[in-house]
Order: C-alpha cells, then sequence, then structure tokens
C-alpha cells in the first residue's frame, strides 16, 4: 500500500477498561482487527488474534500488544473451516486462561460488475469466512465465556444499505447484523452481551487488494465526511462494548461510524 493505514492506536491512551480480559480478534493481523487488538491491549487485555496466512502481519499486531505488557497471540489458519473455528477458540482459552470478549471481525469480498459474474464458488466462500465462521466461533466461545462476558461482531454499513458490486459481500453484512440482534436475545438470560460495528468506508489493506485503481482512488468520498475512515478512528466503538463500564446495558445495538451517512430506523 502506498499509504499505510493508521491501525496502531499509537495517539490512544487507556483507562483500564479490560484490565486482566482475555480477548480474541478474527482478522485481527491489520486494518480493523490490529487496530481493535492493540486498543484492548492498551485497556488492559491479553490477545489473541487469528488470521489466514498474512504472518509478518499478524507479527506486528502481536508486537503491538507486547508492547503494551499484555500477552499476545496469534493462530494462522482458514476460519472458513468449522473446525478451524474451533480450534482457535479452545488455543485462546489455553494460552490466555480464559476467554472475556471475542471479536469476529475477519472478512472476504471480491467486487463483480455484473451479477451474472458472482460464482457459486464465490458465493459460498464469501459466505463461509464472513458469517458462517462467526457462528461456529461464536458457538465454541459460548462454553468459556462468563456472565459479563461480550461478542462484537463487525457488520458493514453495505449490510444496511446494500451494494451492486459487493451483492454477496453486502448479504452477509445484512445477516450478520440480524445474527447480532438474534444472538443478544438468546444470550441475554446468560448475561452475555451481542453486539455490532458497522463502518462505512475504512482504509484497510482490503481496499487495494480487491478494489480497480480507480475505485481505490477515489475511495471513500461518497461520505459525507469526503473520506475513508482510518481504523484507528473504528476500533474505540469496540472498547465500548467490550467493556462493561461503559455498555452495560447495550446488546443487539449495531454502531454505524459511516462519516455522516443517515439511514432510517
Amino acid at each position: 500500500m502506498d499509504e499505510q493505514p493508521s491501525d496502531e492506536m499509537r495517539s490512544y491512551h487507556g483507562r483500564g477498561l479490560l484490565a486482566d480480559k482475555c480477548a480474541l480478534v478474527t482478522g485481527g493481523d491489520s486494518g480493523i482487527g490490529r487496530a481493535v487488538a492493540v486498543a484492548f491491549a492498551k485497556e488492559g487485555a491479553d490477545v489473541a488474534i487469528a488470521y489466514l496466512s498474512e504472518s509478518d502481519d499478524a507479527a506486528k499486531t502481536v508486537e503491538l500488544v507486547e508492547e503494551q505488557g499484555r500477552r499476545g497471540v496469534a493462530y494462522p489458519g482458514d476460519l472458513a473451516e468449522p473446525d478451524h473455528c474451533s480450534d482457535v477458540v479452545a488455543r485462546t482459552v489455553a494460552d490466555l486462561g480464559g476467554l472475556d470478549v471475542l471479536v469476529n471481525n475477519v472478512a472476504y469480498q471480491a467486487p463483480v460488475d455484473d451479477f451474472a459474474e458472482l460464482t457459486d464458488e464465490q458465493w459460498r466462500r464469501t459466505f463461509a469466512v464472513n458469517i458462517d465462521s462467526f457462528f461456529h466461533t461464536t458457538r465454541a466461545a459460548l462454553e468459556h465465556l462468563t456472565p459479563g462476558g461480550s461478542i462484537i461482531n463487525t457488520g458493514s454499513v453495505n449490510g444496511l444499505r446494500g451494494n451492486q458490486t459487493l451483492i454477496d459481500y453486502a448479504a452477509t453484512k445484512g445477516a450478520v447484523h440480524t445474527l447480532t440482534k438474534s444472538l443478544a436475545q438468546a444470550l441475554l438470560d446468560r448475561k452475555i452481551r451481542v453486539n455490532c460495528v458497522a463502518p462505512g468506508p475504512v482504509w484497510t489493506p482490503l481496499i487495494p487488494a480487491t478494489l480497480r485503481d480507480e475505485d481505490v482512488e477515489h475511495f471513500g468520498e461518497q461520505a459525507p465526511y469526503g473520506r475513508a475512515a482510518q481504523p484507528d478512528e473504528i476500533a474505540p466503538s469496540y472498547v465500548f462494548f467490550a467493556s462493561p463500564l461503559l455498555s452495560s446495558y447495550y446488546t443487539g445495538e449495531v454502531l454505524s461510524p459511516i462519516g455522516g451517512e443517515t439511514h432510517p430506523g
């Protein structure tokens, strides 16, 4: 990337909101996931991240977590595989000693100009990564999360209003929003809060990796702010939902940091 994203939370100062908590962040090697992992560490949490194959990026995230005096671990592998989802949860509990916060953040997207170009294989891959993994990881985490625990899902503005070139991606994000609301109801008696952060355009490595050069050049300009967000601007929303002090009365919410765009409802 010619312009590196701001995802290291350099100007963020924690105040112990997650002291001695244990967190798992999927898709934590870069972008929003990295910023969330570092923010959690600055708030006093030990953090595990799951990622696909970008080992150098993952090592950098772990280094940033450890700079805060917290434990950091990273697990490579494909979260489209149900067994791997269960494995990263089990390894997190074994390595960190528990699990208090689960962040389902991993995502895949591949734009198509024509709906007819959307293949069965891409459709299934997008759903396997973007929503199936959330189900499998959450189900595996349930036996470890205790009352006061928090699950935070990453949605998207595209799940709120759709996107003609990201039809499969937008469909999965709409599913994430509904899964969040449904799980919030289902887990209320267990005192586990389930919320969602649904960002607008965010400058992450996913953007130049998946969009055409001309789309990358103007990425985020459609937002009323006139620019994309940086991951560092999105991560505090996850801290809010992770901290019982800040959000004990919140569950089933979809928080949308989308740069001034408004939606009905």
